[in-house]
């Protein structure tokens, strides 16, 4: 008996040393199945349990090295490097504290040993990341989370939770493709993880994909159905889709008082969806330009572009009600934005449209001097130059202040450019289509008003005016 267990300990130590070369040659499979060999022959040796502990560690199979170290340090108690390795592969996979006791109990075997001061270094290190994390998360700092779960995560590269945590603070800052890929490198190693599952959803939910991330929840709930976050999140899906179709559905309808309560409502659901939140500002900015609330729309198109600043719809909105409640160059300025990220002709017109009426709203509004409507006809445009005409004329004014005198006399020369222009059917088309009128030579600063006056009122029937001194002049009626 006592040379068959001899026998087997020395093919035992041949297999630890097969192992020790596969391991040298970082051939960690291999060292792996010599290191079990010798397990099986022997298993009540530490050491074997400690190199197969490294091998899997090297494999970055953490969980079962954790076993194997375990092991060895049972077997054997005084074993320095059972207590590291076991302290590593705890700290590897996020339990710092844990890995604190570890590696202390290889300090008082071994208080010299410079490995086991610097883990026991880097474990509290973590555990200070974690307390760091966990208030960051509640004031929302989710960067200075994302932050600490970084540097946790370069002494315990196996932590499911410090990577599921730095996910859902990705997918809460908008760096959804990154929080996907946290999730889902997790989800390939284990697919019933509830709370990988859930971020994914997360995901998908402030992307606006609010059915496909219901999906993602309800799994996530199946998988553990007292998952807070997943709950809530589920619940918070359903009621935005629900709001915002029944929006949609009353706006098609026509019933805009309804479709603006519905938004209004489903945008107080969730305050952290900023993609689903920008859209419902904008569908109600529209409901409000139906309403000729343009203010209120421009408000809420407004709302939708900080919270979205590619959101051309709402741009597009915006620079609608700005030409309708003729703000132009606000309209240029969002017809400029949407044109530089979409190039298409229908938003270069849109854009080219503005311009026309940025420039014509910086020259003299003829139509409004006169105070006709733009589709006046050459009756309406000859009755209101005969009223603004008497109502501005200097002889009215004669007797009123030098101020005065001049504002009137300004006035008075500026309907008669109106008229001049409105009353011409070409001048009127050039000054109604944005073109310079001194293109054609019609300067108006070279014309007299009272020629004007004396055209339009003049012969039988109509006004002059004589000189009853000097400089003075009196109506007479024909």
């Amino acid at each position: 008996m006592w040379k068959l267990l001899r026998g087997r300990s020395r093919e035992a130590e041949s297999f630890k040393e097969q192992g020790n070369a596969y391991y040298a040659k970082k051939d960690y499979n291999e060292a792996y199945n010599y290191y079990t060999k010798a397990i099986d022959m022997c298993p009540k040796n530490a050491s074997y349990y400690g190199n197969r502990a490294a091998t899997l560690m090297m494999l970055g199979r953490f969980r079962e090295a954790l076993g194997d170290a375990q092991q060895s340090v049972r077997l054997d108690d005084s074993f320095v490097r059972g207590h590291l390795r076991e302290g590593k592969c705890h700290l590897s996979l996020g339990n710092a504290m844990a890995a604190c006791r570890s590696f202390q109990r290889a300090l008082e075997l071994d208080h010299k040993n410079a490995q086991a001061q610097q883990e026991f270094k880097n474990a509290n290190a973590v555990i200070e990341y974690e307390k760091i994390a966990e208030t960051d998360f509640e004031k929302r700092d989710f960067r200075k989370v994302v932050f600490c779960m970084d540097r946790a995560l370069e002494f315990a590269p196996a932590c499911h939770r410090f990577k599921i945590l730095k996910a859902e603070c990705l997918a809460m800052l908008g760096r959804y493709p990154e929080a996907q890929s946290v999730a889902s490198d997790i989800l390939r190693m284990d697919s019933t993880n509830a709370d990988a599952l859930y971020v994914r959803g997360l995901c998908l939910y402030y992307e606006d994909c609010i059915e496909k991330a219901v999906q993602f929840f309800v799994q996530a709930l199946r998988m553990a159905p007292d998952h807070e976050k997943a709950c809530v999140a589920c619940r918070n899906a359903k009621a935005l889709k629900a709001k915002k179709e029944d929006g949609n559905k009353a706006f098609k309808e026509g019933n805009y008082k309804l479709a603006y309560e519905l938004y209004t409502e489903a945008l107080g659901i969730d305050p952290n969806n900023i993609k689903t939140n920008a859209k419902l500002y904008c569908n109600r900015g529209t409901v409000n330009s139906k309403l000729r609330k343009l203010d209120d729309a421009i408000e809420d198109c407004t709302n939708a572009v900080k919270l979205d600043d590619t959101y051309i719809k709402a741009y597009l909105r915006r620079a609608q009600c700005y030409m309708d409640t003729e703000q132009y160059e606000e309209a240029v300025r969002d017809y400029e934005k949407v044109y530089q990220t979409e190039k298409t002709k229908e938003h270069k017109q849109l854009l080219k449209n503005a311009q026309l009426e940025l420039k014509k709203s910086k020259r003299k509004d003829y139509y409004k001097i006169l105070g006709v409507d733009k589709n006046a006809s050459e009756d309406e445009i000859k009755k209101a130059y005969r009223k603004r005409a008497l109502m501005h004329h200097p002889d009215r004014h004669s007797g009123a202040s030098a101020e005065v005198q001049k504002e009137e006399e300004k006035k008075f020369k500026e309907v008669g450019e109106a008229f001049t222009i409105l009353s011409d059917p070409k001048k009127k088309t050039r000054y109604d289509s944005g073109q310079d009128l001194d293109e054609e030579g019609m300067n108006m600063g070279d014309f007299d008003a009272n020629n004007i006056f004396k055209a339009f009122f003049g012969g039988p029937g109509g006004f002059s005016f004589e000189a009853s001194g000097p400089g003075n002049f009196f109506f007479q009626f024909g």
